[in-house]
């Protein structure tokens, strides 16, 4: 499996992703929108955006381990956060050093929204993976 990382020089320098990614040779897993919902379905920290960042990156490690893949295997990364100001880009940005190398960071997207599925989620973070076969 090989993934390529591009980023180039007639685009601007990102700051926590890469603009392009190539990847051949391995299995494309899919990861729906990972919130901030415990093994029992029941939100964990609500009003906390940090909280809801920390759970909504476990599941979604969680869900990458049951098919095989780690974070370093995301080639894509969407964030989605409620009612988005500025700051919340830094909290996103902290949590998610804890779960991803900081080498070779996915492409994607953050998305300011309205609302996600349930009144309190704060954060939702869907997810492409190239693993190895």
């Amino acid at each position: 499996m090989e993934k390529k990382f591009i980023n180039p020089p007639t685009l601007a320098t990102p700051r926590g992703y890469t603009h392009v990614v190539t990847a051949t040779g391995g299995k494309m897993v899919f990861v729906a929108g990972q919130v901030a919902l415990d093994a029992k379905g029941e939100i964990v920290g609500k009003g906390d955006l940090r909280a809801q960042a920390t759970q909504a990156y476990t599941n979604l490690k969680a869900a990458l381990a049951a098919a095989g893949a780690t974070p370093a295997d995301v080639v894509q990364l969407n964030i989605y956060i409620v009612n988005y100001k500025p700051a919340d880009i830094l909290v996103n940005r902290e949590v998610r050093s804890q779960f991803f190398p900081q080498e070779n960071m996915p492409t994607g997207a953050l998305v300011g929204v309205q609302a996600l599925a349930l009144p309190d989620l704060l954060i939702e973070i869907e997810a492409i993976a190239m693993a190895k076969e």
